[in-house]
């Protein structure tokens, strides 16, 4: 996939463009139907799959006072895209001068003078411009007057639930990490490079762990024990994963921490992924490190169990693309 991070770079307007727009924050099955679509009217046209997205998300610029939390980094967007099939990727810088253009002008001069336009793919609820003034109706008329069709992909529900962003945002606020996976066509992922801790895992519980930050733009997960797949150098490990504050030990400063399934390697400053796969409960306050070391041991012996339980779906889950 050939990406364009301006749309200065773009020399001249791509052959038979057919092109999906969205911001596609955590690149979810209904985002994966919009490509689809694209990819094979692109094939069966012989033309050129484009999808055109923002960076940063427009709501972290317009509206920065609601904090929006984003379900997947630009790497794991971009990651996905390609996985989807798409051959070219733009990616608009959002800045508030950007925010002020018209619905028409963004046709005029983006869509149509700079990428070349054929066709259009978006989702039932797409509008963009602003004051959101290119909604569906709109762009129908826009594509009418200037010579491309639009199609309108419509909502996806996954067991009566509406496959959005802001469900999978709900969903990982709350734990619920099996719809999640439902939604998303694969297992939540948080990804970092291992930092030191306070180096209490090992020599004062018992059970060493890896330590990731997690960043303010990121999404936060409920607070508590998961178990997980963690992800490093493209193998796969079960472990059991703590987000939350460490109350045994009194801290105020948010930790992820994950005591990785029989492993035994140096990895700090190293890159891993860890797959959110079931919350198993809620982060509590322990008498002290002896409590503490029991109740892992218990975490462990439960995640072990599920683990085993999923072994042929989670293998595959390690064996997919983005996991390597």
């Amino acid at each position: 996939m050939k990406i364009y991070n301006s749309l200065a770079d773009i020399p001249a307007p791509f052959d038979k463009s057919f092109v999906t727009i969205g911001n596609f924050d955590g690149v979810h099955l209904g985002h994966q139907m919009l490509f689809a679509e694209v990819v094979s009217r692109a094939r069966q046209g012989q033309g050129t799959s484009v999808a055109v997205t923002f960076e940063p998300h427009p709501l972290q610029v317009v509206r920065p006072e609601i904090g929006l939390k984003l379900i997947s980094s630009y790497e794991q967007k971009v990651e996905m895209i390609t996985i989807a099939g798409i051959d070219v990727l733009v990616v608009i810088p959002f800045t508030r001068e950007f925010a002020a253009t018209g619905a028409e002008t963004f046709v005029d001069e983006v869509l149509v003078g700079t990428i070349g336009i054929r066709e259009l793919v978006v989702g039932y609820d797409y509008a963009f411009g602003k004051g959101r003034q290119g909604d569906i109706g709109f762009l129908k008329e826009q594509g009418l007057r200037k010579g491309f069709p639009v199609t309108v992909v419509e909502p996806y529900y996954v067991d009566s639930i509406l496959v959005s962003s802001s469900k999978v945002r709900e969903l990982v606020r709350d734990g619920r990490m099996m719809d999640v996976r439902k939604l998303l066509g694969r297992s939540y992922q948080i990804r970092g490079t291992v930092q030191e801790g306070r180096k209490r895992g090992g020599p004062v519980v018992g059970f060493k762990t890896a330590n990731l930050h997690l960043a303010e733009e990121d999404l936060c997960p409920k607070h508590g024990v998961y178990v997980t797949q963690v992800v490093y150098e493209g193998k796969c490990y079960g472990g059991v994963m703590n987000i939350g504050y460490n109350p045994t030990f009194g801290e105020d400063k948010l930790s992820v921490e994950t005591h990785i399934f029989d492993f035994n390697k140096d990895i700090y400053g190293k890159k891993i992924k860890i797959n959110l796969l079931k919350h198993l409960r809620g982060e509590k306050r322990f008498s002290g490190p002896e409590e503490l070391s029991a109740q892992i041991r218990e975490d462990i012996r439960q995640a072990r169990e599920i683990l085993a339980r999923a072994r042929e779906e989670l293998q595959l889950s390690c064996e997919e693309k983005y996991n390597r």
